[in-house]
């Protein structure tokens, strides 16, 4: 069977402790006629004496006893749990779940691992995928997003600054077919269908020739090896572009990145740590 309340429990323990109804009315900070009632219900709906009454005051049965035990143990475990949820609300630690798009990890890691150095109790989940995650049904604490400014209601957003999408080529490219002054002509490395909606992306699709592009992949590592190679001239963060020549990078390819956070645990204190790591440069 189930209890209408832990505060039944409750105020039978308190007068199980105190041995009477005044006291454990004081201790509880409610009226003695509330705990005689309180007390009458619970005995009530377990069909069993709790407490033998007499003059001196209230006497454990034999029931009243394994009810002192077991709800003695609940509320010592309630308060350990209590005490740690205080603690933990103002530390910094235990997991903390980001989610990105999979071509922002050169640029968000860096971040997240100065994060981690100053606070060796979080455990980072980081999470690269093309979805929205849903914030508000707990599938992240942060989540960075790019593109147009996130207006759901419950969400708190904060800019992270632009992405940059330079178009690179490598010297041997160059050397072998000169000068890239138009796009129209070159054969290209592009990102895949998960980044049709970037604003490279649509620019392109008005200019060039399908034919053009020799390799589609998500993958930058992929892209970066073609690119390399000679192959192709294509986008690559800049942080992947040591050796490689920027030939083309328009202001209107730049994407916009928020910071995406959750009004009912935006300010606790490891989602504003991650979230003023994340918008350091």
């Amino acid at each position: 069977m189930s209890f209408d309340s832990w505060d039944d429990l409750r105020i039978a323990l308190a007068v199980a402790r105190t041995g009477t109804v005044s006291a454990a009315a004081h201790a509880l900070d409610v009226h003695h006629a509330t705990v005689i009632r309180r007390i009458d219900g619970l005995e009530q709906q377990l069909g069993v004496k709790l407490f033998q009454r007499h003059p001196r005051g209230y006497a454990l049965t034999e029931a009243g006893q394994v009810m002192l035990k077991v709800a003695g143990d609940a509320d010592e475990r309630f308060a350990q749990l209590a005490a740690q949820i205080a603690g933990s609300g103002d530390r910094i630690e235990g997991e903390l779940v980001v989610t990105s798009l999979p071509e922002l990890a050169d640029l968000v890691m860096p971040r997240l691992i100065r994060l981690m150095r100053q606070h060796p109790g979080l455990r980072i989940n980081y999470v690269t995928d093309v979805r929205l995650f849903r914030l508000d049904a707990g599938e992240a604490h942060v989540a960075i997003r790019a593109g147009s400014q996130p207006t759901e209601p419950d969400y708190v957003v904060r800019p992270m600054g632009a992405l940059r999408h330079p178009i690179y080529a490598s010297p041997e490219y160059l050397a072998a077919h000169g000068d890239v002054t138009d796009i129209g002509g070159h054969p290209l490395a592009l990102m895949g269908p998960q980044s049709r909606n970037a604003p490279l992306m649509r620019w392109l699709q008005e200019r060039i020739d399908p034919a053009q592009v020799v390799l589609t992949s998500g993958d930058e590592t992929a892209r970066e090896a073609v690119i390399r190679a000679g192959l192709a001239i294509g986008p690559l963060p800049p942080s992947r572009a040591e050796g490689l020549v920027e030939v083309m990078a328009l202001p209107e390819w730049e994407s916009r990145l928020w910071l995406v956070t959750h009004v009912d645990l935006h300010r606790s204190p490891k989602v504003q740590a991650a979230v003023a790591a994340l918008r350091d440069a």
